[in-house]
């Protein structure tokens, strides 16, 4: 039963989004954050703002899903949603309300959006139409197995000259998207995943990663 001018809002917005777009096309709570989520991952947050607490709120209302985008605040200022810039679609898995209103929150990358237009601001937090950002092209079948053995070949070696060795590290050779998982176990600086998560081709991701673990090789394991 909705209780609320503001719940009816919502309640209206999402059926307006429903019947007038396409399936890949659709309005979105935006989360400007300097950090990059990236497909796969899991991460906690911590929301304490009050625009974002309301956000987080109404997601909670109805499918749980909002976009992360990167935005370093005092590099690039305020944030605006120019069409074109690429985050990373976040499912709240698990979420905890404190006392005073902020909340914990555990969310999920589940894949990548690409903006379309910034809406105008109803509420406090940013909302904009995106559109799903997908591989635009794509190895198969044994090239793309041997392209990403390569990848796994490269891990080892690097892993090999650790002296605690991650054994959790070997599930990554049966995932389809290896680079997402590769990279969230090398420590590189969010600019550098931000551009990871703008290449639409999983064999361009893999050789950028390939870059970074040679390097680490050739110094050691550093």
């Amino acid at each position: 039963m909705i209780r609320s001018r503001r719940e009816l809002h919502i309640a209206s917005s999402l059926l307006l989004t429903l019947q007038s777009m396409p399936e890949n096309r659709y309005r979105l709570p935006l989360f400007p954050l300097p950090i990059v989520l990236l497909p796969g991952a899991v991460m906690p947050l911590h929301v304490f703002e009050q625009r974002y607490r309301e956000m987080v709120a109404d997601v909670l209302k109805t499918d749980r899903n909002f976009g992360l985008i990167f935005h370093d605040w005092d590099e690039q200022g305020p944030f605006l949603g120019e069409e074109g810039r690429v985050g990373c679609l976040a499912e709240i898995q698990q979420h905890e309300e404190l006392e005073d209103g902020r909340f914990i929150l555990i969310v999920r990358g589940v894949g990548r959006f690409a903006i379309d237009e910034e809406l105008d601001q109803k509420s406090l937090y940013f909302e904009a139409i995106v559109t799903d950002y997908e591989d635009a092209s794509a190895m198969r079948g044994e090239e793309m197995e041997f392209r990403r053995g390569e990848s796994i070949q490269l891990l080892d070696e690097l892993l090999d000259l650790l002296p605690d060795r991650p054994d959790h590290l070997h599930e990554l050779s049966v995932r389809s998207e290896l680079s997402y998982s590769l990279a969230q176990a090398i420590q590189m600086e969010f600019p550098w995943h931000q551009r990871l998560l703008e290449i639409q081709d999983e064999g361009s991701r893999l050789e950028r990663i390939d870059q970074v673990l040679r390097a680490m090789i050739r110094r050691g394991g550093t």
